[in-house]
């Protein structure tokens, strides 16, 4: 019998904010990391924010993070909230929360190759898990996004790398990753909520649970396609509410969800081999032949 308590579960990976816990590259070879604070850090509530323009700025921002769809058509491309994979509007550690990202930027990325701003950051975010198209830097929707940004991380250290930040470091599993064993794993887990085809569920229109795969879902750019890094969200993230998945089983679990097609990497240069060579030199099934296709092989091929 599926667990009732699973009815209750949010999305589950989509692309990540923040960047994982670990020493930072400054391109040089380099690599420093920063001393961890001795306590937890807790964001302000939502009680606090202030009143004024600056509030409503902040409130703005958390508005269109929890409902990103909002922008939808002008910015985001597919069926995703930013809330689906930073949890509890953001605020929840180990799900990649704001608080923990906001001051550890600007910083050098390997994604792209050279040191991003927080505002890059996010629009990373727009093209790769939204599948959509970046927000200006200072539009409307990018001031208020980054507001609440600002106001979660308000007493936060610049340059700390607080505990919960990003995903945390996962075991490897004793076994290799199987997509086999992840489809067991997805049909008793986690289909309940995001669906049998993994496109997700939707009530009046609305999205309730996000789609792990297919048009509606991040594309092969995103961060979460990498398998490692969506079983590092999932372990202590899922099943919401009772993530009492085995290290195993996330892998196995993470490597299903990413063995589905799903949009292609925005960087797509028109050939596969190439793409997958020049941009996909990490744990990931892109380029490689799963239920019968090949992932990220324009339709036809």
């Amino acid at each position: 019998m599926i667990r009732k308590a699973r009815s209750i579960a949010l999305g589950t990976a989509v692309a990540a904010l923040a960047l994982p816990a670990a020493a930072a590259d400054d391109g040089a070879g380099k690599s420093y990391t920063p001393p961890r604070p001795p306590g937890d850090f807790t964001p302000p509530p939502d009680s606090a924010i202030p009143d004024g323009p600056m509030g409503d700025m902040i409130r703005r921002g958390r508005e269109l993070f929890m409902h990103t769809q909002k922008l939808s058509g002008d910015y985001v491309g597919n069926g995703m909230n930013c809330v689906n994979c930073h949890l509890d509007r953001g605020r929840k550690a180990s799900s990649a929360p704001l608080w923990a990202a906001f001051g550890m930027f600007p910083a050098y990325r390997g994604k792209n190759d050279h040191v991003n701003t927080m505002i890059e950051r996010i629009q990373g975010c727009f093209r790769y898990s939204m599948d959509g198209t970046p927000p200006p830097a200072d539009s409307k929707p990018m001031v208020a996004l980054l507001s609440y940004h600002f106001w979660l991380a308000k007493g936060a250290p610049v340059g700390v790398a607080l505990p919960g930040r990003g995903f945390p470091a996962i075991d490897k599993p004793d076994k290799p990753y199987s997509v086999a064993r992840g489809k067991t794993v997805y049909e008793r887990e986690c289909a309940i909520c995001h669906g049998s085809d993994g496109g997700g569920r939707k009530a009046e229109g609305t999205w309730v649970f996000p789609p792990l795969w297919g048009s509606e879902s991040y594309n092969f750019g995103a961060g979460m396609h990498r398998i490692n890094t969506a079983a590092a969200f999932i372990k202590p993230n899922m099943p919401l509410g009772r993530p009492d998945l085995t290290t195993q089983e996330a892998w196995d679990v993470a490597a299903y969800i990413n063995s589905k097609p799903r949009p292609q990497d925005p960087r797509f240069t028109g050939e596969l081999a190439q793409t997958k060579k020049r941009f996909h030199d990490h744990m990931c099934l892109y380029g490689t032949e799963q239920h019968g296709r090949t992932l990220g092989a324009p339709d036809g091929e």
